[in-house]
């Protein structure tokens, strides 16, 4: 049961990673990349993601 709920928890953090790579102001190739990660390794991708990820909005327009 616990294992389920754990793949249950990955597949949603990973649909919330690929939906905001995707509508990220990133270039095309940046958000290839990111995809296959989060695709490939979906645990390691997402954390990895997390903390290195393309961010909307990162700078300020002062």
């Amino acid at each position: 049961m616990e294992y389920g709920i754990f793949g249950l928890i990955v597949l949603i953090a990973n649909v919330y990673a690929l939906y905001h790579i995707i509508t990220s102001a990133a270039s095309t190739g940046s958000k290839v990349l990111w995809t296959l990660l989060v695709l490939i390794l979906p645990v390691a991708g997402f954390i990895v993601w997390l903390i290195a990820g393309p961010r909307a909005g990162g700078t300020l327009n002062a």
